[in-house]
């Protein structure tokens, strides 16, 4: 027994020199830096939001051009494709306090354009990097009011034609989102509804035409609902 044990533990000396060898040094390996999750915007949805600005008259034949305040509402809903391109409709209210300053020709007759509303249902088309948007837009516009003729303050009654409550809008503008959900934009829109021709009543104002559009800068807030599942993840 006692030869089998030296045996045993001779063989033992002379293998473990050999199962030394065989072992690598053991490597040290660097973790990996940390890499923050990639940040994906994505504008497809629908949106909510408001809006203030100022309006603006392109002709001053009837109605001063000196700004007037705006303020409204406006949603739509958009869908991005290939993959930076954005398309998308619009539809926007706004309100316009009543332009009571008029323009007043040679015999002292004065005519007021009191349009105090403003409505667009548009297109949209842009191009997005990150959390920006660049668009133009444009469509169908719709306004509230009228001309209005008056001698000392008496109302007088003419009659005219055009002076349509329907015509067009073309804008562009530039919109952010800033935070989970929410975009800023700023915008500049142009209104045309044609031109009125007063055809009948005072003579001082009969054969008078002017255009009928407005200039609108504006900038707004929207609420963004996501849409589409994870990949409409913005943050």
């Amino acid at each position: 027994m006692k030869t089998i044990l030296l045996g045993a533990a001779a063989l033992l000396a002379l293998a473990a020199p050999a199962a030394a060898a065989d072992m690598q040094p053991r490597t040290y390996t660097k973790a990996p830096a940390y890499t923050p999750p990639q940040v994906i915007y994505n504008w497809t949805g629908f949106y909510i939001g408001g809006h203030v600005g100022g309006a603006f008259a392109g002709d001053n034949t009837f109605q001063s051009s000196d700004a007037r305040f705006m303020g409204g509402v406006q949603g739509g809903f958009d869908y991005q494709f290939a993959p930076n391109w954005v398309v998308g409709i619009e539809a926007q209210y706004s309100w316009l306090p009543t332009n009571n300053n008029g323009a007043t020709f040679p015999l002292g007759t004065q005519v007021t354009s009191n349009t105090d509303q403003l409505g667009s249902v548009t297109g949209r088309l842009g191009y997005t990097w990150g959390p920006a948007l660049l668009y133009a837009k444009g469509g169908y516009a719709w306004r509230n009011g009228g001309l209005g003729v008056n001698v000392a303050g008496v109302p007088q009654t003419f009659t005219a034609t055009g002076n349509s409550k329907d015509g067009y809008t073309v804008g562009a503008g530039l919109e952010y989102m800033f935070a989970p959900n929410w975009s800023a934009k700023a915008e500049y829109q142009y209104y045309n509804f044609g031109s009125t021709t007063i055809t009948s009543g005072p003579a001082d104002v009969v054969g008078v035409r002017g255009r009928d559009d407005e200039h609108t800068v504006k900038v707004g807030v929207n609420y963004r609902f996501g849409w589409g599942g994870p990949s409409a993840s913005r943050y």
